[in-house]
C-alpha cells in the first residue's frame, strides 16, 4: 500500500500466492505504521481477494474507507503501477535469479526500504517518501 501524497509503500508483503491470508498480513502491517485515528482511503483493483467480505468488513470495522478501480482501467490505480513498474525494472534489471523464495523476499523487503528511504524524486520535490512526509507533517 502506497501513501498518495508521500509516495511511501506504507505496507508491501510478499507471498507465493495472491491469497486472502497476504490481504490480512498488509492490513495488519499497515495498521502498525498509521496512527489510530487514521480514517484512509484505500484504493485496489478489483481482484477477488478485495471483493471478499472478510475485506469489506474488515475495512468498514477500522472505519477505512474501500474504493476500487473500475473494470479494465489501469489508470484508476495508476500509483500503485507505477510503484511496481519501478519495482521490476529496478530491482529485476540485470538481475541474478534467486535461490528461492526466502532469498527473493529479503530482495524486495530491501528494496522497499531503500524505496521509502534513499531513493529521491522529482515528484517529492528530491526527497525520499519518508523525508518528503516529515517535512509534511512539519509544515
Amino acid at each position: 500500500m502506497v501513501d498518495e501524497a508521500s509516495k511511501e509503500v506504507l505496507a508491501f508483503q510478499v507471498s507465493h500466492h495472491p491469497n486472502l491470508q497476504l490481504v490480512k498480513s498488509t492490513i495488519d502491517e499497515l495498521l502498525q505504521k498509521l496512527p489510530d485515528n487514521a480514517h484512509p482511503i484505500i484504493h485496489s483493483d478489483q481482484g477477488w481477494q478485495y471483493q471478499q467480505v472478510y475485506y469489506a468488513k474488515t475495512l468498514a470495522n477500522l472505519h477505512f474507507v474501500q474504493s476500487m478501480s473500475r473494470k479494465g482501467n489501469c489508470h484508476d490505480n495508476a500509483l500503485i503501477e507505477s510503484f511496481f513498474h519501478l519495482y521490476k525494472t529496478e530491482l529485476f534489471n540485470g538481475f541474478t535469479p534467486c535461490k528461492d523464495f526466502g532469498e527473493f523476499k529479503k530482495l524486495s523487503l530491501n528494496y522497499v526500504y531503500r524505496f521509502n528511504n534513499q531513493r529521491i524524486s522529482l515528484k517529492t520535490k528530491g526527497m525520499t517518501p519518508v523525508e518528503y512526509r516529515n517535512h509534511a507533517l512539519r509544515v
